[in-house]
């Protein structure tokens, strides 16, 4: 059974980048939220079922709806994904010591990317909002590196990579593929995710 509901979950990943590709939105509005709750369902059968995995999956499925919807729910979906990106720090049996080594790595490569997106940031507390979501996902990255788990670490950085993209294409330069490629990071990121913590 649990095969079965990540098989479907993968088909309904393949079918909401078909649908960004096309620019189907009324089949993105059912594929993607499917996605996410089948990963979650998945994660919820798992042997060792994870509360810190599901609550990561659960507030990653509300993000995304919040992102499908009106642009001006886009502070309403950062923080559902803000939250996501904390329940996944948790998840990972990762020590205090490499936190923090690997936090360091990871901001110190990504910050001439994030300072060029905050300096691209029109409005401050927006601009502070999305600093806190950089430094959480960071931490996410290095908590995921840290735990010594490859698929982890994978997963993590496509889903650092789809915010990357996300951020580029809102605040500094629109590009044409930026949906398509965001799209297939993220649900890649959450599969290798949830292999790595059921």
């Amino acid at each position: 059974m649990s095969t079965l509901i990540l098989i479907a979950a993968l088909g309904c990943a393949a079918l909401d980048w078909l649908a960004v590709a096309q620019k189907r939105q009324l089949l993105e509005y059912v594929a993607k939220p499917a996605t996410l709750g089948l990963l979650l369902l998945y994660a919820a059968l798992g042997p060792q079922a994870s509360w810190y995995l599901i609550a990561a999956l659960t507030l990653s499925l509300l993000g995304d709806v919040y992102l499908m919807l009106a642009d001006e729910l886009f502070p309403a979906g950062l923080s559902a994904f803000l939250l996501a990106h904390c329940a996944y720090i948790g998840a990972f049996p990762t020590s205090a010591l490499a936190r923090g080594i690997w936090f360091a790595i990871v901001a110190g490569a990504s910050l001439p990317l994030a300072l060029r997106i905050l300096r691209a940031v029109p409005a401050m507390p927006l601009r502070i909002a999305v600093g806190v979501y950089m430094a959480a996902i960071a931490l996410m990255v290095a908590s995921a590196i840290g735990s010594g788990a490859l698929a982890a670490a994978i997963g993590a950085l496509l889903f650092f990579t789809s915010d990357a993209l996300i951020a580029l294409n809102r605040f500094v330069t629109p590009f044409t593929s930026a949906p398509l490629a965001i799209i297939v990071t993220y649900h890649l990121g959450q599969v290798f995710l949830v292999s790595a913590l059921r």
